[in-house]
């Protein structure tokens, strides 16, 4: 696709897919229309320019092999080489202008432009009528557009984000009590290895991944800055009260950003609101537990996934590597290729949690996590040998998302090499597999959220796992850094040739990853090497010198 052309032909073209089956198929049922002055917001992404050319660099500089290996690109460099020139942009928001939307943010470097207005001005703007329609397996009403949208432009654009809301994000975590009622048993009965933690009750906390997972003190990612995708704002009080019952002091300064103007506070439903922060907290924890030196965690907030994910590319400080404890339903698998491709050109890590609902399927969505752009992360059962301890046991947790991409994915390259796929871990060699590593995320933790809550060994998810995985890599990047190389970006093309040609695991994977070989969830079992539960497995110390070489 010529991205970036003006030329006739292609004009009034979105490159991306809007509407869900069940509006394109009739299967929900039309129940009303939105008013035409009911406002709306919604976020307009342009394509990148010349694509076989970003696919081609991102290939090099996450191989390797390559001379360009971790040779990346500011965000200026980004927008320069690949981004809309200034006059594609400049066309796009005079249009949207012209037809009555208000523009509120987005940027060129974001490639995207944010704005507001009337039903009436998005319906004009789009060629589209905004219906209401009955939930095919929710019960709630939902609104999207009645057709794919066009546009009168000369130029193409990607995606527009805000023109359904049919699926709703949740966080990937799970209650232990929720999970007993679904699986029919007593809470007691739930299996947990709560016994060797640090905090309330022998919960894990934070800073018991580190010593578990790193184990030394280094390196405490200094210099290094964190990003949190999160759907909702969060109340840092409920982090100072964490940090004061688990009697330990934060240092690291916490920024909540709003992507597209969607609210930084979070107010739970005793005090008026329906804000749950238990995710964004814990998102913190994990994170600040791991890496207690970090130059600056910054939460991400926004109300679509293109307005958080772009402000993630280019805000300043860059975030080096970023945690998603996130999921739902894409209205195009491929709406955020085009950032995660950024985001591996510049050098940055994106973890996305791989689920709590075990095997992935059309019914049990894997997004984003089965994007062959991210590093996807399952769970785990972990044991300790003490409190704030060594690494004992680990096993497959029963209820780690992973398999085969549900939305049919393509298997990348780095997963192709003689071996990774066998009959022995049973995945695709068509499709995409997940997850790629992993990490405790039983019902072991301590948290705090909602202003009067703090619990132990009650949540537990791949929602844990993934923050943690984000500051393991900023210690990564601490190393390296300090070695004179570059941030790590994207390292599926370095791990995944832990298999030798033939299948045989070279001798680093044994001193890089705990390799998860008992236990399953789903469909899928641990196994030697790489599994569709575990993926590698979850890290070692030695990791970090591996990667930052």
């Amino acid at each position: 696709m010529a991205f970036g052309a003006t030329t006739a032909a292609q004009a009034a073209q979105v490159y991306t897919h809007h509407l869900r089956d069940a509006v394109s198929q009739g299967t929900a049922k039309q129940v009303g229309s939105l008013a035409a002055n009911q406002m709306m917001s919604l976020d307009v992404v342009l394509p990148v320019r010349d694509q076989a050319g970003l696919d081609a660099f991102v290939a090099d500089v996450t191989n390797p092999a390559s001379a360009n290996f971790r040779h990346y690109l500011t965000p200026a460099q980004f927008t320069a080489k690949f981004g809309p020139t200034q006059n594609d942009y400049d066309t796009v928001v005079q249009y949207l202008g012209r037809n009555g939307l208000t523009i509120t943010g987005g940027s060129r470097d974001g490639m995207d432009v944010q704005v507001a207005g009337p039903v009436s001005a998005v319906e004009a703007a789009f060629n589209v009528k905004m219906h209401t329609y009955q939930h095919p397996t929710e019960n709630r009403v939902f609104f999207s557009a009645d057709r794919e949208p066009t546009t009168s432009l000369a130029i193409p654009l990607w995606h527009v984000s805000g023109l359904n809301n049919y699926s709703i994000p949740h966080p990937l975590l799970v209650k232990k009590s929720d999970y007993a009622q679904a699986h029919g048993i007593s809470p007691d009965a739930v299996v947990s290895h709560a016994t060797t933690g640090s905090g309330p009750s022998a919960s894990f906390l934070g800073s018991d991944m580190r010593a578990v997972y790193y184990g030394g003190t280094a390196l405490t990612g200094a210099g290094e800055n964190l990003g949190l995708f999160e759907y909702e704002g969060t109340d840092l009080a409920d982090l100072t009260t964490y940090y004061k019952n688990v009697h330990q002091t934060n240092n690291v300064p916490v920024t909540l950003l709003s992507t597209d103007g969607t609210s930084t506070a979070c107010v739970d439903s005793r005090s008026g609101g329906d804000c749950d922060d238990t995710e964004q907290t814990l998102d913190m924890t994990q994170a600040l537990g791991m890496a207690p030196g970090l130059s600056s965690l910054v939460v991400y907030i926004g109300s679509t996934d293109t307005a958080i994910i772009s402000a993630m590319t280019t805000h300043s400080p860059l975030p080096s590597t970023i945690g998603c404890s996130w999921g739902w339903t894409p209205d195009d698998p491929s709406t955020l290729d085009p950032y995660f491709e950024k985001m591996a050109a510049q050098g940055q890590t994106f973890f996305a949690a791989s689920g709590d609902s075990s095997t992935w399927s059309s019914r049990n969505e894997a997004w984003p996590a089965d994007d062959a752009y991210v590093i996807s992360v399952g769970g785990t059962d972990l044991t300790t040998a003490s409190a704030g301890g060594a690494w004992k046991s680990e096993t497959a947790w029963v209820d780690s998302g992973g398999g085969i991409s549900p939305d049919k994915i393509a298997i990348p390259s780095w997963q192709k090499a003689s071996g990774i796929i066998n009959s022995s871990n049973k995945g695709s060699t068509t499709y995409r597999n997940g997850p790629d590593v992993s990490a405790n995320a039983n019902f072991t933790f301590y948290t705090c959220s909602d202003q009067t809550t703090c619990l132990a060994n009650d949540y537990g998810g791949t929602s844990f796992a993934a923050p943690m995985w984000a500051a393991y890599i900023a210690l990564v990047n601490q190393q390296s850094v300090a070695n004179g190389g570059a941030r790590i970006g994207n390292f599926n093309a370095t791990v995944y040739p832990e298999n030798e040609s033939g299948g045989a695991l070279t001798s680093t994977f044994t001193t890089d990853f705990h390799d998860i070989t008992s236990g399953k969830s789903g469909s899928y079992s641990a196994v030697t090497g790489y599994d569709l539960v575990t993926g590698w497995g979850s890290p070692k110390v030695g990791l970090i010198t591996t990667l930052a070489q």
